[in-house]
């Protein structure tokens, strides 16, 4: 009987060979690879979608549209439906926070009563702040001031806590040169926060991802 030719054995174990490094290679390499570029498109298409919103609802804010109307709401709710942006506040995957912040100069202070300066004379400070969508998802990087209903900051005096006097009104990170300081100048801006879970696959990173934006006008 004639055996097999030392050369047919050794094609054979080369296939054999080639077979198991190949898959090695995709276990291991081409596949936590590809798997890693589906998540980083995924992130990049919403961060995409996050900031056109932010940037979108700044400027609605910025022109005086009134978000705390549920009508209102709901429209910002459908720039970007897949964002899970809930009006009704009950659940959702995204927040958009909108802010107006002032510089207190010394006729704030003497409009509020003081006879010269106040406590928050010099900084800047929230005068009014809203909040679309799930508010324990997440806060504002700038500070969370006391609102009422329509998300106005009381104005404050010598005897009440307003703006000019409390702590909490305070804008934290948002330097002060950044707001002109003459009495010509210009002393308000508004701030779009938007905060948003990742949407996307997430088999490399632990807890919860955001995909965030922030404008100002």
């Amino acid at each position: 009987m004639t055996g097999i030719p030392e050369v047919s054995k050794r094609r054979t174990k080369q296939r054999g060979s080639a077979m198991v490094e190949f898959l090695v290679c995709m276990g291991l390499v081409w596949m936590p690879l590809f798997l890693g570029t589906c998540q980083i498109g995924f992130q990049l298409i919403q961060a995409v979608q996050v900031t056109q919103v932010c940037r979108d609802a700044g400027h609605l804010y910025a022109y005086g549209v009134n978000f705390t109307q549920s009508s209102t709401q709901y429209l910002l709710a459908g720039f970007s439906p897949n964002l899970q942006i809930d009006p009704t506040g009950a659940g959702g995957s995204s927040v958009v926070i909108l802010s107006t912040v002032n510089y207190i100069g010394l006729a704030d202070c003497q409009a509020g009563g003081y006879s010269s300066t106040c406590p928050n004379y010099g900084l800047i400070v929230f005068t009014n702040q809203i909040v679309v969508g799930e508010v324990s998802l997440h806060a504002s990087v700038y500070g969370t001031p006391s609102t009422n209903s329509a998300g106005s900051v009381a104005a404050g005096s010598p005897s009440a806590a307003g703006y000019l006097n409390q702590s909490n009104a305070l804008v934290q990170g948002f330097p002060t040169i950044s707001l002109a300081t003459g009495a010509t100048g210009q002393q308000t801006a508004y701030i779009s926060e938007m905060y948003s879970k990742s949407t996307g696959l997430n088999w490399f990173f632990r807890g919860t991802n955001w995909v965030s934006s922030v404008s100002f006008f």
